[in-house]
């Protein structure tokens, strides 16, 4: 990485000085050196989308997907718990299985699309709905989901 040197040269208020006999006048001036980088604005790294590079352990598909089938989860647990007052575990056994794997297959593959496409999140983030309150709220849904289903294993009913 390149740079540059810059030299700025600033004045200085005026010092005088009366000797005895004459009055001198004095200008001083400070030079400053600074250096400066080549590059001014960060250029935005290019996405790799490749399989291994998207779905890897730190990529950005891996907790992105899981949140999202975490909060679509939560809110269709409870809503089902609310309605009907099955828990979790009876949810699962009367017949959404089969729910949870085609919702499971078409937001993954919604969610991958862009990303080997080279999009990033953070592109299309603004406002209140930032990438990394996408990240938080399915952070939560995760664990509100482990709590909700712990909660009525050790109860033994529905939490509602």
């Amino acid at each position: 990485m390149a740079a540059t040197s810059v030299f700025m040269a600033t004045p200085v208020a005026r010092l005088t000085t009366t000797p005895s006999s004459s009055r001198r006048t004095l200008n001083f001036a400070v030079v400053r050196c600074m250096s400066q980088d080549q590059q001014s604005s960060p250029a935005l790294k290019k996405v790799s989308t490749k399989f291994s590079d998207v779905l890897a352990f730190s990529g950005p598909a891996p907790e992105r997907i899981n949140g999202r089938l975490a909060m679509i989860g939560f809110v269709s647990a409870m809503a089902v718990e609310l309605t009907n007052g099955q828990d979790v575990f009876a949810q699962i056994s009367h017949g959404g299985v089969p729910a949870f794997v085609a919702t499971s297959l078409v937001l993954s593959l919604a969610s991958l699309v862009p990303l080997f496409k080279g999009v990033r999140a953070e592109s299309k983030s603004s406002g209140l709905m930032t990438s990394d309150a996408e990240l938080w709220n399915g952070r939560a849904a995760m664990l509100g989901l482990v709590a909700l289903a712990f909660t009525e294993y050790v109860t033994g009913s529905a939490l509602v």
